[in-house]
């Protein structure tokens, strides 16, 4: 059996050599990364008893993010113009090891990234590289300074910009160079795209809150 300490780093595989095998794995590729991706999901699933609830809202909630920002908006596009079927259950597996190295992260990391971060934002702002950038940023500080789990935001701010610079770097997918029906400049990828990750834990979080309250 998988064990505990090996799950983690098995995700990040996951997520790093199946973003390799959908680019450079011909016809088949993106499907068995497909496959894979589904079945590690069922598994992180089954070994969640507690918060399977959270997965769950996680996988539903990232779906519908997915349609309305890539193919209703069009804020990015994936290397096919569809949305693969890897990418629903792979944000739930990303979201799960920012759930288990949340807590590892220090202190000190947690008061001093997001500061870090807004620099260098808004130095691409400045100079006209991303005008999202300063909206997603403003939400980041926001549920860092205000939400109920700073460590995981930080986290997930970090494992999705890692991840969102090796599909981009690979070509999976590319941001637009402007934001439809804004104009805005938009960077590729922009640096703060890992506060829709903080709007993922809120939404998630609040489903588990709500199936664990005893009825009245």
């Amino acid at each position: 059996m998988i064990s505990l300490i090996s799950l983690p780093l098995l995700v990040v595989l996951t997520i790093a050599l199946g973003l390799v095998a959908d680019r450079h794995g011909g016809d088949w590729g993106q499907a068995l990364v497909s496959l894979w991706t589904w079945a590690f999901f069922a598994l992180l699933l089954y070994r969640s008893e507690g918060g399977r609830w959270r997965l769950l809202a996680c996988l539903c909630i990232a779906t519908a993010g997915e349609v309305v920002l890539s193919l209703v908006w069009g804020l990015y596009d994936y290397r096919l113009g569809n949305l693969p079927l890897f990418v629903p259950p792979g944000h739930v597996l990303l979201y799960w090891l920012g759930l288990q190295l949340a807590e590892r992260l220090p202190l000190a990391a947690v008061k001093t990234l997001p500061w870090l971060a807004l620099v260098a934002v808004s130095m691409q702002a400045l100079a006209g590289i991303d005008g999202l950038g300063p909206v997603l940023i403003a939400l980041f500080l926001v549920c860092v300074r205000w939400g109920p789990a700073p460590r995981l935001y930080v986290t997930m701010f970090l494992l999705a910009l890692a991840m969102e610079l090796w599909g981009t770097w690979l070509g999976n997918w590319a941001w637009r160079s402007q934001v439809p029906g804004l104009g805005w400049p938009l960077a590729n990828p922009p640096l703060a795209a890992g506060a829709f990750y903080c709007v993922l834990d809120l939404l998630s979080d609040s489903v588990r809150r709500r199936r664990n309250c005893p009825a009245a």
